[in-house]
């Protein structure tokens, strides 16, 4: 199987601002058009303007930043991309708040230990060039089970039993990862209501509420 080496330069127009002309930083993608921007960069330039940079479509007459979101997947991209970008980033946050005299945000030092995590498992794939594959991947994944999708997208969940033969939840709402399908809520249920069986087919009926804090 041939591979071919991509140069950084040439994808460079897709994981840079089109206002700083940096590499995007906190990338906040316009809904509308979806074009992408540093979210500092985006936020102060509609303090005085309703449209996206780039193609000038009107995001909103009057409340265009209800209209932008954070993009994480496009910010994952740029990191692993861009060698030293995300330390480099997350130096500079944690150097803003030292000098302030704040404590560091929860989520700033989050990524200070993933970024960390991640130098680390570099260096030893480095210092060990000869360790087998099964191995790395053992590691890597490790490392994605330690997170338990904690750093991907959240929803909240309601779940009511409609059923006179099984007894409700405890907790009826519940918070996981948007990667999360119905067969894992399947599980989640039997397992909480000692089922020995359960029919993959059966329909569930969802409540969604995205971006709510569990009751």
């Amino acid at each position: 199987m041939m591979t071919r080496k991509i140069k950084l330069w040439d994808i460079n127009v897709h994981i840079t601002c089109h206002l700083c002309n940096g590499y995007l930083i906190d990338a906040t993608t316009v809904t509308e058009c979806l074009h992408t921007f540093c979210r500092s960069c985006l936020v102060k330039y509609l303090e005085e303007n309703n449209t996206c940079p780039t193609c000038r479509i009107v995001i909103h007459q009057s409340h265009p930043l209800q209209y932008v979101g954070h993009d994480r997947t496009m910010q994952d991209i740029v990191y692993k991309l861009v060698p030293g970008l995300q330390e480099a980033e997350i130096k500079k946050q944690r150097e803003f708040y030292y000098k302030l005299g704040m404590e560091v945000p929860g989520d700033i030092k989050g990524e200070m230990c993933s970024a960390k995590q991640h130098l680390d498992s570099h260096r030893n794939v480095e210092t060990k060039p000869d360790e087998n594959s099964n191995k790395e991947t053992s590691e890597e994944n490790q490392e994605e089970d330690d997170d338990y999708h904690r750093s991907d997208e959240q929803v909240s969940i309601c779940l009511e039993c409609n059923s006179s033969k099984l007894r409700g939840l405890k907790r009826k709402w519940i918070r996981c990862s948007a990667q999360a399908t119905v067969l894992h809520l399947k599980k989640f249920i039997a397992k909480k209501l000692n089922l020995s069986s359960f029919n993959e087919k059966a329909p569930l009926l969802l409540h969604y509420r995205p971006k709510m804090d569990l009751l």
